[in-house]
């Protein structure tokens, strides 16, 4: 199995994810509520073990 480089850097409310070539996604998190570039999908964190995401 071979070894894979992911990185993470987190800039406020911006994150950016790495892989061996490049930039890979970013996503915006404010509060409860984050988009990812890649998916361009919406999810909201709730109370308890609970997660909603857009379909």
């Amino acid at each position: 199995m071979p070894i894979r480089f992911r990185q993470r850097k987190t800039f406020g409310p911006l994150t950016f994810n790495f892989t061996q070539s490049g930039l890979s996604s970013w996503g915006f998190k404010i509060g409860p509520w984050s988009w990812n570039s890649r998916t361009r999908k919406n999810s909201v964190d709730l109370p308890g073990p609970l997660s909603w995401r857009q379909r």
